[in-house]
């Protein structure tokens, strides 16, 4: 048992009524097909193995192989400890609607907040400032929809997603002070 309840706002009850009544199979089906580009399981081993890669490269991609794994696996531990702390219900365990137009069952029951994937979504979207511009947008755009994706199939409530991508974020950079990672966005406007 949780120590606080976590209660959604009219602002989240409206859009998982609205993703309930007008999700099909066929969008549902996408949305958790894609919501696995954000999943713990996925992104620990694409940065262990990114890790690995870079320990044959110079000091600066090792330094970024360093950061890419210790935010990993932090963003994939803080989800956790913070769901023993707080409880709420996942949208999917409220709807009967959501469930007709094939929407199925997510995750633990009261484990909706926040955000797991969406964490992971928000360190990302930070990390990548020193990219170039291009880059940068188009991965911040993909983590972005990739944290909708979330709200598609009635895992969690917008606010669960807003808040681990902000936590997410904050955390990225909170490790940059123990990792040397740059700190600064580069200004190359570049692709």
């Amino acid at each position: 048992m949780a120590l606080l309840t976590v209660k959604p706002t009219r602002a989240d009850e409206k859009i998982a009524r609205t993703v309930a009544r007008n999700t099909d199979h066929r969008t549902e089906m996408v949305a958790r097909g894609l919501t696995w580009g954000a999943d713990e399981k996925i992104l620990l081993a694409l940065a262990a193995a990114g890790w690995l890669v870079t320990r044959t490269q110079g000091e600066p991609l090792r330094g970024a192989g360093n950061h890419a794994l210790l935010v990993a696996a932090t963003a994939s531990l803080l989800p956790h400890i913070m769901k023993s702390v707080f409880d709420q219900t996942r949208p999917d365990r409220k709807t009967v609607l959501g469930h007709l137009n094939g929407v199925p069952f997510s995750g633990k029951r009261e484990d909706a907040f926040p955000s797991g994937h969406a964490l992971h979504m928000g360190a990302l979207a930070s990390a990548v400032g020193p990219l170039p511009a291009g880059s940068r947008r188009a991965i911040r755009a993909l983590a972005a929809g990739l944290c909708l994706t979330r709200i598609m199939v009635l895992a969690h409530l917008a606010s669960d997603v807003v808040a681990g991508f902000a936590l997410g974020a904050v955390l990225e950079r909170m490790l940059r002070s123990c990792t040397g990672y740059p700190a600064k966005e580069t200004e190359n406007a570049d692709c």
